[in-house]
């Protein structure tokens, strides 16, 4: 027998990766390992699309609700804790299914990432202060001469990752791009099924922007508004996209119909940026559909069984 099976459900935002991760875990005793990065943190929930409690006693759940607000959880850290739950899956002879539409934690645990220099907080400082003085697309454009491959793969609106890119290229004395590849460690044990969701694009957005409203309907400015006095700034959910949107709602600086528009189109750029990264994966089996589509969750089945059969074979 060879090694056993590992698959991955991943796509845009607000695809139906929850939906197919919950019928293949139950079709073929799989646990479910999140890598959606807004989804690890506590407390946050309309915002975040986490698995509904009935969904979640459906099939065993790791990996959410598992870090505090105001904790920094790299790509690093979220691989090495998905690596051993992933070990201790397959040591109960289950499938683990990781589901989530996060690239950079994806590519961590299955590739593996180079340490790189460690956090500089005095050059970050200096760097955000940058952004609050010139602008985002100044600070991408600095990104840009230091690394255009970079550059060229951060959104120039990502102020974190274009912030970390600076930093590591400064600290490092040499391009990012240069650093990713030094030092990566693989994941082995596992026979990796990659399964992504590629829904037509404008059934896409309308199901984000019918999500948005959802979220707006079931509360999510009350939810931020008890989160930003609990937490305060330091709150790292508080800048993801439709709680950053609902923030400025509550700020003054817009208002309901216009911060509801802008989480939706916030989302829209996040599922299109979703897809540019996975397309770039020439692994992955690409589902014209949704997750929740019966004749896509028959392809992915279909797809499962024989992985699972080549690798008893």
């Amino acid at each position: 027998m060879g090694e056993p099976l590992l698959v991955v459900v991943t796509g845009p935002t607000a695809s139906g990766k929850t939906a197919l991760s919950l019928l293949l875990a139950e079709r073929f005793g799989g646990e479910i390992v999140n890598c959606d990065s807004v989804a690890l943190y506590r407390d946050f929930e309309i915002g975040t699309a986490k698995p509904a409690a009935a969904e979640r006693a459906r099939a065993p759940h790791h990996l959410l609700d598992v870090v505090s607000p105001t904790e920094l959880m790299t790509a690093g850290e979220y691989a090495r804790r998905a690596r051993h739950i992933l070990q201790e899956i397959r040591s109960r002879g289950r499938m683990p299914i990781v589901t989530g539409g996060t690239g950079l934690y994806l590519r961590a645990l299955l590739e593996g990432l180079s340490e790189g220099p460690q956090r500089s907080e005095p050059l970050r400082n200096r760097l955000r202060a940058v952004v609050h003085k010139r602008g985002e697309a100044w600070l991408h454009r600095m990104l840009r001469r230091f690394d255009p491959v970079a550059a060229g793969r951060i959104h120039p609106n990502d102020v974190p990752k274009v912030v970390r890119a600076l930093e590591v290229c400064i600290m490092a004395r040499q391009p990012i791009t240069a650093v990713w590849r030094q030092g990566r460690e693989p994941l082995r044990g596992f026979r990796i099924l990659r399964l992504g969701l590629e829904p037509d694009r404008n059934a896409l957005y309308t199901r984000i922007n019918r999500r948005a409203e959802e979220m707006f309907a079931a509360g999510i400015i009350e939810e931020t508004a008890r989160l930003f006095a609990q937490y305060g700034e330091a709150a790292r959910p508080l800048h993801a996209a439709g709680y950053k949107q609902v923030m400025q709602l509550l700020q003054g600086s817009v208002n309901r119909k216009t911060a509801l528009w802008a989480a939706a189109q916030a989302h829209r750029n996040y599922a299109k940026r979703q897809m540019t990264w996975f397309r770039r994966d020439p692994g992955v089996h690409w589902l014209k559909g949704f997750g929740d589509d019966p004749q896509i969750q028959a392809e992915a089945c279909a797809l499962v069984s024989r992985w699972n059969e080549e690798m008893i074979e």
